[in-house]
């Protein structure tokens, strides 16, 4: 069994996290992971706080394990978002998209775990003089809004950079992926496009499959011109949106060709409209499977290699 300062400072059994994903990480998912030993999160996007609070309820119903909510604080609600988690008693709040500083004493005195998402160092250091918990930071090889520094390169920076735990996001996919991210440092990982996958899922079956069926070369980025580049599955919808771009067509109609995208995606699986975000792991993914099942094969091959690196990959160190 892995320990880390994670696992001790949440209470879980597994130090491995299930990203907060927009229309995917909802309530059911988010307690079958915490079930399943790891942290489930549940993703409020741009929900209202009621919706949130509801979902919020349903997990409870649903699992007596910690679970958190990831904020996007670029949302306009997330002042709601945010109050309705200090007033519902989540154990852990993660952030992306902006600072939440302004949340933090709210929080604190709620007893909520605060973790933002960091693409950079200078920005891991930010949230910690703020008073984050840890950071998560997350390399543009995963899924949906991404920054610039792969996860092999950003993470052990920013375990340089800041004395909280660090949690390695970003291309992760199986025990070995594990394994290196606490190779460069990290405490805990956390995964998206491998619990897009899971039974218990919102994902609608096209997803799904399209996920399973993806090779090593089958994302592409979307949005670098406009500042928000996204990691999605190719498909004729997105390849059109990046040939946009190099087009140099407005902004204006490119927003309005994506959005909405992603719901249509998740919900009506309409690969004419749809925007499937996806992180280069998805040539990895070759199942659906129970959230426990995923993470239990996550950590069952990762503790061999953590004790046995050397001797399994042919090392010789003298």
């Amino acid at each position: 069994m892995i320990k880390t300062k994670i696992t001790q400072l949440l209470g879980i059994q597994y130090p491995i996290f299930q990203g907060g994903m927009a229309w995917v990480a909802d309530a059911k998912l988010a307690a079958a992971v915490s079930n399943g030993g790891g942290l489930g999160l549940i993703g409020a996007a741009s929900a209202p706080g009621e919706v949130v609070r509801q979902m919020i309820r349903e997990a409870k119903s649903l699992t007596d394990k910690p679970f958190g909510v990831n904020i996007m604080l670029m949302s306009p609600y997330a002042d709601q978002v945010a109050a309705a988690c200090a007033e519902e008693g989540v154990r852990v709040v993660t952030t992306g998209a902006g600072n939440p500083g302004k949340y933090m004493e709210m929080w604190k005195a709620a007893g909520i775990k605060v973790i933002p998402v960091v693409p950079s160092a200078a920005l891991a250091k930010r949230m910690e003089r703020a008073g984050a918990d840890a950071v998560v930071a997350e390399g543009c090889e995963s899924g949906g809004h991404i920054g610039e520094l792969t996860t092999m390169a950003l993470v052990p920076q920013v375990v340089d950079a800041v004395s909280i735990p660090v949690i390695a996001a970003g291309g992760i996919a199986d025990g070995r992926g594990m394994a290196a991210a606490f190779a460069l440092g990290a405490q805990a990982v956390q995964c998206g496009t491998i619990f897009v996958c899971a039974q218990e899922s919102p994902a609608c079956e096209t997803y799904k499959r399209l996920v399973v069926e993806a090779g090593d070369t089958g994302t592409i980025v979307t949005g670098r011109e406009g500042g928000a580049p996204i990691r999605s599955l190719k498909t004729k919808f997105t390849r059109k949106l990046l040939k946009m771009e190099m087009d140099k067509v407005s902004r204006e109609e490119f927003e309005k060709l994506a959005a909405g995208s992603l719901r249509k995606a998740v919900q009506d699986g309409n690969i004419e409209e749809g925007t499937f975000m996806a992180g280069q792991i998805a040539g990895m993914v070759g199942k659906v499977a129970p959230a426990a099942q995923i993470i239990r094969e996550l950590a069952e091959g990762c503790e061999p290699l953590l004790l046995h690196l050397a001797q399994e990959r042919g090392i010789t160190v003298e």
